[in-house]
């Protein structure tokens, strides 16, 4: 699995640290978005700011997104494969459990476009649909 991280991380041209391996690979164990604190748990030799700078990496090249799921703390995932750097063509829409307090990407759940009036010009868009998981319902 090393080598593989590696690789995917060679791919958006981010150098593979120890820290970045270890990121990645918690990230890639994950069905959910995390927090970074969920993080910093998984991780318990690393410190904050170490794990915060790599996730702005991460995110910075194309290989994770941030999601606001209204709870006030961002959680991260992994991006599809044609994201890049500074652009996320990753616009699905994001599911929050209120029972399990999870955040879910729903991939195959598309954000429609949006034709903004002349001289809007959009930053970030976000959909966020709040309920209960399959999870949580059975």
């Amino acid at each position: 699995m090393k080598l593989q991280v590696e690789q995917k991380l060679a791919s958006k041209k981010i150098n593979p640290t120890a820290m970045r391996i270890l990121v990645l690979e918690l990230l890639l164990q994950q069905n959910s978005a995390i927090s970074l604190s969920d993080i910093e748990k998984g991780l318990e030799t690393a410190d904050r700011i170490t794990i915060y700078r790599t996730l702005k990496t991460f995110e910075q090249n194309g290989l994770i997104h941030s999601i606001e799921d209204g709870t006030g703390t961002p959680k991260y995932a992994l991006c599809v494969e044609d994201c890049s750097t500074h652009e996320h063509y990753d616009m699905h829409v994001h599911f929050y459990c209120n029972s399990c307090e999870e955040t879910f990407c729903l991939p195959d759940h598309k954000i429609p476009d949006i034709s903004l009036p002349t001289g809007f010009s959009p930053a970030e868009m976000n959909l966020i649909v709040k309920g209960i998981c399959e999870n949580c319902a059975q």
